[in-house]
């Protein structure tokens, strides 16, 4: 299930909704920066790390080796579940492969955040995700979750702290890092995770291989993959459906499906290029109505119509089957509702996401106006009782982005969904 717009498109609805047809669910990018909302009733859930699945007993969750993980935070959810009377000792289970992120980590994305790209901020959260990753790739100094109880932890934490501190005092950062600190509170961390590691592609291979069946969760969307993204204003993995092999383990020949989850207008947080930003009272209303609101940071993220361009490109990126088109009540209190269907570059009428970030800076949306429907369509459960305005604009945003569209939301609520026949 891949998000496909720039994150934030209510995956984890659709993920814990569609949990029982799976044995398991596998988180396979990103990390505590990724926020997932889960509404069951009256009851709200908030997830960084831990798979939207965990709320489906006798579904195993898997935090794969491409999930950069922070011990504290991870825990923290363990025991917001618990208290909640959720166990997740039986059905989570997390890869010794992991990467941890670490104090350094997190004083880095302070002091590298200060520098703007092009006046503009790159929108990290500050949770240390960049440089963590960073670390992976350089491998010198990364450390991975099977690390945290083998011996030589203290050493490798010494060594470590000795170049971040040399390198943070060169940043201008005052920032100091206590060794004997960091060592006692990470040793906690891995005493109390230690029943949940494991080597967990060995364990996806083996489930596939006796029949089992995989949900992978895609964290941030396709438009901030590090790779095919809006680079600079991206995140630091591979959060489109290129990732999914790389971050989980698992080869292309074993997915069947992939679903492509959007709103249905756009939204965007931190800085860049967003062609169909509406600056203005429009705008605000959209952002009003779908709460766009971080679920990790609390910004208020910018809002737009829905770029059928855009999307058709991480359709394509992601090799996206069907589409799942989320939060259609928002759009349904207004008097009209607009899709880009194309660009305008340097006087030419273009039909391609641009690969290069001052090329989309500088493209002007092309649109197309639809009568809104100013219909409640969160009582609706069929496609064929949605107004006619609805389904006409959900048809022109299949015709446009070449997909149909299996599933529809109309509120936040699992109940609050509409399935395509066959789709479910």
């Amino acid at each position: 299930m891949i998000g496909l717009q720039w994150g934030d498109e209510a995956k984890g609805k659709l993920v814990d909704l569609m949990t029982s047809q799976f044995d398991y669910v596998v988180r396979y990018q990103g990390g505590s920066n990724a926020g997932h909302t889960v509404v069951i009733g009256d009851q709200t859930y908030k997830l960084h790390h831990i798979p939207s699945g965990i709320l489906n007993p006798g579904v195993m969750n898997i935090i794969a080796p491409g999930v950069v993980l922070n011990p504290a935070t991870l825990l923290q959810e363990i025991e917001g579940l618990t208290a909640r009377q959720i166990d997740v000792t039986e059905n989570l289970r997390i890869s010794d492969r992991a990467h941890v992120v670490f104090p350094w980590h997190l004083a880095e994305d302070r002091v590298t955040n200060a520098a703007a790209v092009a006046g503009e901020s790159i929108g990290t959260t500050l949770r240390g995700i960049g440089p963590c990753y960073r670390d992976k790739y350089a491998r010198s100094h990364a450390i991975r979750m099977g690390d945290l109880c083998r011996s030589g932890f203290r050493a490798r934490i010494e060594e470590i702290v000795a170049a971040k501190q040399r390198a943070l005092a060169g940043l201008g950062s005052t920032e100091s890092l206590d060794v004997e600190a960091i060592y006692t509170e990470f040793s906690g961390y891995a005493e109390r995770l230690q029943p949940l590691v494991t080597e967990t592609t060995d364990l996806l291979l083996d489930a596939l291989d006796a029949g089992k069946s995989l949900l992978f969760e895609g964290a941030q969307g396709a438009l901030l993959d590090i790779d095919h993204g809006t680079f600079p204003f991206v995140t630091s993995s591979n959060s489109s459906g290129v990732g999914v092999c790389g971050g989980s383990g698992v080869p292309p020949c074993w997915i069947r499906r992939v679903l492509g989850v959007a709103k249905a207008y756009t939204t965007r947080v931190g800085g860049g290029p967003f062609p169909t930003e509406l600056d203005d009272e429009v705008g605000q209303r959209i952002r009003d109505l779908g709460n766009e609101y971080g679920t990790t940071t609390g910004r208020a993220r910018r809002c737009g119509w829905f770029d059928a361009v855009a999307v058709r490109y991480t359709t394509r990126l992601s090799g996206v089957s069907g589409l799942s088109i989320m939060m259609l009540d928002v759009l349904s209190q207004l008097p009209e509702v607009k899709i880009c269907v194309a660009y305008q570059l340097d006087g030419k009428r273009i039909e391609r996401f641009p690969s290069h970030v001052e090329d989309l800076r500088r493209v002007t949306p092309i649109y197309e106006t639809l009568p809104g429907w100013e219909t409640d369509v969160t009582q609706m459960r069929r496609m064929s009782e949605l107004p006619s305005g609805a389904r006409r604009y959900l048809d022109r945003v299949s015709e446009l982005v070449r997909r149909p569209i299996d599933v529809v939301s109309v509120g936040p609520d699992r109940a609050q969904t509409i399935f395509a026949d066959g789709a479910s």
